[in-house]
């Protein structure tokens, strides 16, 4: 049976989740350079596919247009204008389903992600647990891509060059002169922070050496005051957040030797660009299947489990459990500025 030569991608959010389709993409188009792929998403997402050979993007426009039920049907219309062979749904929710559904019935190739819902219940459950760890969403998203017709191989990934900084940027880094270090202290749910008097710790142990440029990531007015606090007025400790916009902050990040990241969207940034990433882990955990790309094992930082032997909690850290608010305070600051160091030397 023929390849289809135009695949529809379908991943609409949330940013980590859209980051870590990104590898996947490259390896199709790498692989199988007659195949063109259109990505549908939400527009500020744009910039992670751009560059990418044979990928276009539509932007969804769910405020408007594409609002509701009828914006569904208007979305399919939209999109089967484009001719694609067949749909490729990374997302698999009720909205992505409808449109999906709608190709299959006018005779497209379809195929969806298995998000694997029952081994990630048995391994965030609190009794009887499966302490394992489950298939990466990257590989569950190759098996849709195999579905289509296409064999991937990722274990020789490809990244893009370090992006050419604009002038607009480099007023605010200056020239790069140092190791640049990226943190973003921030996550969508709170079980997923390093405790912010640590992550003071570590910055201002990492600021003391002036070998060090640290670059603070995060965004919305409450998290730049505290990204303003956490610069504890170093002249080699720089906030980021709300200065330039997000194809810059980017670029930046793609010309970082290290990232600092919760278990959250900028270290699947990171990852897609190439970027060694170093994560913190608390109500969640690597085995969910949520490990940055292409990192090492222990590049993964996770909390104690011989004191909080539930963990993890949560497949995506918005369920809390008592007794377990204070679980990162077992990854010691000394640990993760020694791992940093390690992998800056």
């Amino acid at each position: 049976m023929a390849k289809p030569k135009h695949i529809l991608l379908i991943r609409l959010s949330a940013m980590g989740d859209v980051a870590m389709t990104v590898p996947v993409l490259r390896a199709l188009v790498l692989q199988y350079p007659e195949a063109k792929v259109t990505v549908v998403s939400r527009p500020f997402f744009q910039p992670f596919f751009e560059g990418i050979p044979n990928v276009n993007f539509f932007g969804v426009d769910l405020k408007e247009r594409h609002k509701g039920f009828l914006g569904l049907f208007r979305l399919f219309f939209d999109l089967r204008k484009l001719n694609c062979d067949a749909v490729a749904d990374l997302h698999n929710v009720l909205r992505s389903k409808v449109v999906r559904t709608l190709f299959a019935l006018s005779g497209k190739k379809v195929a969806a992600t298995d998000k694997g819902r029952a081994e990630k219940k048995a391994l965030t459950r609190l009794t009887k647990k499966v302490f394992a760890p489950v298939k990466s969403m990257v590989e569950r998203h190759v098996e849709v891509f195999e579905k289509l017709g296409f064999q991937l191989n990722l274990n020789s990934p490809t990244f893009p060059e370090k992006a050419v900084l604009s002038e607009e940027i480099l007023k605010i880094t200056g020239k790069k002169e140092e190791n640049w270090i990226g943190i973003a202290p921030f996550a969508q749910y709170e079980s997923k922070v390093y405790p912010l008097d640590l992550m003071q710790e570590v910055i201002d142990d990492l600021a003391e050496n002036k070998k060090h440029k640290i670059f603070l990531f995060g965004g919305g007015t409450t998290e730049i005051n505290k990204l303003n606090q956490l610069q504890n007025r170093h002249d080699n400790v720089i906030v980021v957040a709300g200065k330039v916009a997000f194809k810059e902050e980017i670029q930046l990040i793609s010309n970082l030797d290290v990232m600092l990241s919760m278990d959250s969207g900028n270290a699947h940034i990171a990852a897609m660009l190439g970027v060694k990433v170093i994560t913190l882990w608390g109500a969640t955990h690597p085995f969910a299947g949520f490990k940055p790309f292409n990192q090492p094992d222990d590049f993964c930082l996770t909390s104690d489990r011989s004191n909080y032997p539930l963990l993890p909690t949560s497949v995506y850290g918005n369920k809390q459990v008592k007794g377990y608010d204070e679980v990162m305070r077992t990854i010691l600051p000394e640990k993760v500025i020694k791992k940093l160091e390690k992998e800056l030397n």
